[in-house]
């Protein structure tokens, strides 16, 4: 059976922490979203990070969602895509709760996340 993805968040880079915080604050003018402060970035909501330095992916990334991270990067990988594995995070216990498609989509990484 297919794994399920939803989309997660836009990730969306920019040149300095000011250019993250003003294009969070115009989405969340926009789509009335609040605007919150993340570690690396600005975010509109939970739809839209707006990087305060470019990170994967020449625009940005676009961050995929899955109930069942490790299914669903076994079903990826049988399907011959790879991962950046220096790109892997994992829970306390071990899990992996994210990690990076290898190279690029339309000019966008694809993060993929545990839900």
């Amino acid at each position: 059976m297919a794994c399920q993805f939803e989309l997660a968040h836009i990730g969306i880079n920019q040149d300095s922490p000011k250019e993250a915080a003003d294009l969070a604050s115009l989405l969340s003018q926009l789509f009335n979203l609040t605007p919150r402060a993340g570690q690396k970035s600005e975010f509109a909501g939970n739809l839209f990070e707006c990087m305060r330095q470019p990170f994967l992916g020449k625009n940005g990334h676009i961050a995929m969602k899955t109930p069942d991270l490790e299914a669903a990067v076994a079903e990826l990988k049988g399907k011959g895509f790879e991962f950046n594995q220096d790109t892997a995070a994992y829970n306390d216990d071990g899990k992996l709760k994210n990690i990076y498609l290898a190279g690029e989509f339309g000019g966008f990484a694809i993060h993929i996340l545990q839900a």
